[in-house]
């Protein structure tokens, strides 16, 4: 099939990091499911955009879709899908649910809003097998899951007993591989195993009270683990000290851990709060923004506050054991997951007439607007955690219109709204900043050379928006989606169901480490180390992944 896009005007910042913010007039010509430079050959199908924005299907770095935690947090939310139940004549059944929907309707939604891509950011080992299978469930999304390493009790018997970098980093090559992974996600280094023998707190050189080991260890050591096995995306740190008042000097301390290698800060909003004023509660979007902005080994995602019912679900049963309390509805899940991680899941809804609340909003948008380099901070809600992934409209409305911005601020809790300089800060996002930080910036960090872009070689990935003002009206709706080529939107609807593909990362290792690993299974999971592994021919129903090779690099 040879496909002609005629008349639009293309955002296409990775090909033009010098672009035209209104978007550059010219044709996007697709053929097999490519997009290849212009031709004179006839078009088996050509489309009038008449003047609308064209950009890249858009890529979400972070967002919670499948896996243990989401399947539990479905369970206990059964008045999400009663809320939002599946719309009349849906033609694919694909379910409701809007905090948590079902992984059909997940795929349908994004695509809806132009996303072709979505990572989720957090697979524990022990469930990895699930994750896939219900990644296969999500149509028109290519997919990708980042394992949660640094606090199962191998790792940590690990760095208690002395092994070698070597060692460790045959461990991670290993569990990647089994896995299908791809990337490594820290969750509070060492704070759910920490949890598992009586302690509630975690700060970065504090030790385990079993192993001994610091969380500054365990991030120190997979940072060079992933470095050094060649894995794109740099480490994903959900850091120690989530939602605590004063994590914002933990926070600055981490960035310094990294010694300038890579690092990525995930939800970087729930851990930018200070102790200062009455409330002890405030803001330090300022000082956090300033040391990124100051060190470009780091790259952050938000975590975006958006107010209203959703459920926060995570391994970090240290912060949701905590939070337990906050529940609404007040109910939730705890538990811990073999030898790898935990799970909790709590219902919250965020209200814009409390302090706490209308300040985390407040935070999220000063960080958005005070780290300078859009190639380095990525459009989140940590979807489900912070907000649903269907409120990214709303938020890019509010990082473009300052008067709309200021004026949500103005309905919000009073003692807030003097506990933030949000009403102070002038800038507006460009079409052009939104086309990077949700297509363009997130292939370059994640390292999909094909995807993120417009430009001869890559995959036809392709999201039509009419421009509009508004630009939550316009966010919201999509007039053409193209998923590989194929047409899977139109004028804001779903028409058809593509088959995404799971992206996976295959390093070099150290293969000796099959011997510790199937030691280590017989003796401690009860599970073959050989049946632990997923096989490729499980994914995507048998269709397979789609395998990005590892480059080692020299420590």
């Amino acid at each position: 099939m040879r496909i002609r896009l005629k008349g639009g005007r293309v955002l296409d910042p990775a090909n033009d990091e010098n672009g035209v913010a209104a978007g550059r007039a010219r044709d996007i010509e697709i053929h097999d499911g490519r997009i290849v430079a212009p031709t004179d050959l006839k078009a088996d199908a050509e489309y009038d955009l008449g003047g609308d924005i064209v950009m890249a299907g858009g890529i979400d770095l972070h967002s919670h879709i499948a896996g243990g935690k989401m399947n539990l947090a479905r369970l206990l939310m059964q008045e999400d899908r009663r809320a939002w139940p599946e719309l009349p004549g849906n033609f694919c059944g694909c379910g409701g649910g809007r905090a948590v929907p079902t992984a059909h309707a997940t795929g349908c939604r994004y695509a809806e809003l132009g996303y072709t891509t979505v990572f989720e950011p957090a697979m524990v080992g022990a469930n990895a097998r699930g994750a896939h299978l219900e990644m296969a469930d999500i149509p028109n999304l290519d997919t990708g899951a980042y394992l949660v390493l640094g606090n199962d009790d191998f790792f940590q018997r690990l760095l208690a007993a002395g092994a070698g970098q070597e060692q460790v980093n045959a461990y991670v090559g290993w569990m990647l591989e089994a896995t299908q992974a791809f990337a490594i996600k820290i969750v509070n280094p060492g704070g759910i195993n920490a949890f598992k023998f009586n302690a509630r707190k975690m700060d970065l050189d504090e030790a385990n009270p079993h192993y001994g080991v610091t969380p500054r260890k365990v991030l120190t050591t997979l940072i060079r683990a992933v470095t050094e096995l060649g894995i794109p995306h740099p480490i994903h740190l959900h850091g120690c000290n989530l939602g605590v008042p004063g994590n914002d000097e933990t926070t600055l301390a981490t960035i310094a851990a990294a010694e300038g290698r890579r690092l990525h800060l995930t939800h970087l909003q729930f851990h930018s709060y200070g102790t200062e004023g009455d409330k002890r509660f405030s803001s330090s979007a300022a000082r956090i923004a300033e040391l990124v902005n100051a060190n470009p080994n780091i790259s952050v995602d938000v975590g975006q506050v958006m107010f209203g019912q959703t459920v926060t679900a995570s391994a970090d049963y240290m912060s949701q054991y905590r939070n337990r309390a906050l529940a609404s509805p007040s109910k939730s899940i705890g538990m811990d997951i073999e030898l790898d991680a935990a799970c909790g899941v709590v219902p919250f809804e965020y209200r814009d007439r409390n302090f706490v609340n209308a300040l985390q909003w407040a935070i999220g948008l000063e960080l958005f607007l005070l780290v300078e380099d859009p190639w380095r901070i990525f459009l989140t809600t940590d979807h489900p955690n912070g907000g649903p992934f269907t409120t990214y409209p709303h938020l890019i409305r509010l990082l473009m219109d300052r008067d709309f911005r200021n004026a949500q601020l103005a309905t919000l809790n009073k003692a807030a709204q003097k506990h933030t300089m949000l009403a102070q800060i002038r800038r507006e996002y460009s079409l052009e900043e939104i086309a990077i930080l949700t297509r363009a910036a997130p292939a370059r960090i994640l390292g999909l050379k094909d995807k993120g872009h417009l430009g001869p070689g890559a995959v036809a990935d392709i999201a039509v928006h009419k421009e509009d003002a508004d630009r939550e009206a316009m966010f919201s709706t999509t007039r053409f989606v193209f998923k590989n080529g194929r047409l899977i939107v139109k004028d804001g609807v779903v028409v058809e169901l593509a088959q995404g593909t799971t992206h996976v990362v295959r390093p070099e290792f150290d293969r000796a480490i099959q011997k510790d690993m199937d030691r280590w299974f017989d003796e401690a999971v009860g599970l073959k180390a050989q049946h632990f592994r997923v096989a490729d021919g499980e994914l995507r129903g048998g269709a397979g992944p789609t395998v990005l090779n590892c480059q080692g690099v020299v420590p």
